[in-house]
């Protein structure tokens, strides 16, 4: 780790094994290039793939040197990173500094109404999943929006790249851009305006990258570009937690990186040994790969047990004995243990199992043990803040028609579908904005006869009186405290009790929608300089794991279940990796050689997750499109040393 830390000149790769404390050194690395090389820390940047790896090593630098300098350093995510530089330079590619963020479903939303406008005379509309893949990919292997749409007709057809084309259309109208757009627009911006990038090429002299087995081309390009004048690039990573193949992530970049220097992290704080030769001997069968092993100078621990239920129905009974088990006999809480699957479909019946389950609390019977399930609706993807945000989106950039469109009659104000459909034609065939139309239309200056009556057009003029006097009042005043307002104006709380039944989701929904207000005001208090609604909206899109949601969460004493993917990074004292058999772990998409490494990764990050405990379990049937299928074990389990595996009865609770 010294070693790591010492390493500051040239291209360095430091190769970090599950657990080996990367982000100590990381941290140490930039105090040491701050205290002792006396680097100004604003010279630093630092990328990372979360905002929770960033947020760590933010608090864990601020205790190591002053806080004044730990504030100077460039510590975030790659899409927040490229955020910050569009918010200051995308005038150069001809969008304005308001413009807004779309995520995947915005997106999708307004590609589907292309395709419905196009084939309105169609029986079936198609589905755009594929196109949407298609483009996310593109962008993220670095091609521009130009060439993508060149790209087009050899995916597709004519009908693709008339879509394609019109898609890159009106998200310029809109101002709008997507997360992919995020990272290729800011490449584009080097690559067009060779003196905006030296600007940046300037200001970061060191650059150090998290998680770098995870980048995929457009990252790569852009690490590439930023550290061409000083040369000065540390990558941090490990091949064998490479597990994003089908997001665009290329192993080859961690694999073939240039390294002046590389440094092996292989001592492990988390696992005991008997975890760790288990997980050695699974991963050293990968071929492509760089060679390492892990260790530890923990007690040799328990032995990995395993065991074969006869149907997953007592698979998952079996999982929840053994739960209980551990708590009562091994002091353990909730929250200390896990339960790891390749697919979210094993999910649901450890759900229900869970909630049904009976256990003994010191003498008082009591049914239900507490869970969490990760990967749900994300706080800020829910249907109430998704309302609320897109007022902020309309009233900082009056051209977002999708967050318009979500709006105009939310909470309703008698604005029909009819009268939208009325309006968005004029829109298209007067390519004229959206916002613009329903201006000429509250004032008269255009005329749709009997088509819109008087009583819709008062609602327009009323809405657009909410969105002008919100504007003014957000240009004056604290933002939070216009943000309430705006709610109170809109009366957004009778929308819920309009729209929901349930006294206790009205609850739910009205506290979330506060809860929103409470992240501006933090917003407000923790950002220093120009503050902006269009940069609060997409700082929260952005950092959706840091959600209010989570914090609650994560503080709450229940049993994490979650997929494989989703748990790298974390870590729990007992761990038990499910559906242990063929087609689940590999998958059964995963057949040919590089998916197969790539699930047998999946299986080193599942197993390497685990502290003191790690059970595996399979079934010998289960269910298959509603028939009982026989199973194979996982191939993966017979690469596992004999002498650290302990078969145990599926009835037993130990």
């Amino acid at each position: 780790q010294q070693k790591a830390v010492q390493a500051t000149e040239g291209r360095v790769l430091i190769l970090a094994g599950a657990g080996s404390g990367k982000t100590s050194v990381l941290t140490y690395r930039m105090a040491h290039l701050i205290q002792n090389r006396s680097i100004d820390p604003s010279n630093i940047l630092g990328l990372t793939f979360t905002n929770k790896a960033a947020g760590e090593m933010k608090e864990r630098l601020a205790k190591i040197i002053p806080p004044r300098h730990a504030k100077k350093v460039t510590l975030c995510t790659f899409h927040s990173f490229c955020m910050q530089i569009l918010r200051k330079e995308i005038h150069h590619l001809g969008y304005t500094s308001e413009f807004s963020l779309y995520d995947e479903k915005d997106v999708k939303r307004l590609l589907t109404q292309m395709v419905k406008h196009a084939l309105e005379h169609e029986g079936e509309i198609p589905s755009i999943q594929p196109t949407l893949k298609k483009i996310s990919d593109a962008k993220n292997k670095g091609l521009t929006e130009d060439e993508i749409i060149s790209e087009v007709p050899t995916w597709h057809d004519e009908f693709s790249n008339q879509i394609m084309k019109q898609l890159h259309t009106c998200m310029r109208a809109y101002n709008a851009v997507d997360f992919d757009s995020l990272l290729s627009l800011t490449v584009e911006l080097f690559e067009k305006h060779p003196d905006v990038l030296k600007i940046y090429q300037e200001k970061f002299k060191y650059i150090m990258i998290d998680e770098y087995q995870d980048t995929n081309p457009i990252q790569y390009k852009l690490a590439h570009l930023l550290s061409l004048k000083h040369n000065n690039l540390c990558v941090v990573g490990d091949d064998d937690q490479s597990i994003y193949g089908w997001r665009g992530a290329e192993i080859k970049n961690i694999l073939n990186f240039p390294a002046d220097i590389t440094i092996k992290l292989e001592q492990n704080y988390r696992s005991t040994p008997f975890i760790l030769k288990a997980a050695n001997h699974v991963i050293a069968n990968n071929k492509e790969r760089h060679r390492k092993e892990l260790w530890s100078q923990s007690d040799a621990g328990d032995p990995i047990r395993v065991f074969h239920a006869p149907t997953e129905t007592e698979e998952v009974q079996a999982v929840i004995q053994r739960i209980i088990w551990y708590r009562k006999h091994k002091k353990l809480r909730w929250k200390d243990m896990a339960i790891l699957y390749r697919s979210n479909l094993l999910s649901r019946n450890f759900e229900t199992a869970l909630s049904q389950a009976v256990w003994d609390d010191n003498g008082s019977w009591r049914r239900g043990i507490p869970y969490a399930v990760f990967g749900g609706t994300e706080f800020y993807e829910r249907a109430e803040i998704k309302d609320v945000l897109s007022y902020l989106r309309v009233i900082s950039n009056p051209n977002d028609q999708e967050a318009l469109l979500r709006i105009i009659n939310v909470p309703r104000r008698g604005i029909s579908d009819k009268t939208l459909d009325i309006l968005t034609q004029y829109n298209r065939t007067h390519n004229k904005q959206l916002f613009e139309v329903l201006q000429e239309t509250a004032s008269r200056k255009i005329s749709f006869s009997d088509d819109i009556s008087d009583k819709a057009i008062q609602s327009i003029q009323n809405f657009l009186n909410i969105v002008s006097s919100a504007k003014e009042k957000f240009s004056t005043g604290p933002l939070h405290e216009t943000f309430d307002w705006l709610i109170q104006k809109i009366d957004y709380k009778k929308a819920i009790i309009d729209d929901v039944k349930s006294e206790k989701m009205r609850q739910f929904k009205w506290e979330n929608v506060l809860q929103c207000v409470t992240s501006l005001k933090e917003y407000e208090s923790s950002t220093e300089g120009e503050q902006s609604l269009a940069d609060f909206v997409s700082a929260s899109i952005l950092d959706q794991e840091k959600s209010p949601l989570k914090d609650k969460e994560d503080k709450e004493d229940k049993v994490s279940l979650m997929t494989i993917h989703s748990s790298k990074g974390l870590e729990f004292t007992t761990c038990f990796l499910v559906g242990c058999e063929d087609h689940i772990i590999p998958h059964e998409k995963s057949v040919f050689e590089r998916g197969l490494e790539e699930e047998r990764r999946l299986m080193y990050v599942a197993m390497t997750r685990a502290k003191k405990h790690l059970i595996l379990s399979m079934a010998r049937k289960r269910k298959k499109m509603g028939k009982d299928i026989s199973t194979t074990p996982s191939r993966f389990l017979f690469e596992v040393p004999k002498e650290v595996l302990q078969m145990s009865q599926w009835q037993s609770s130990e």
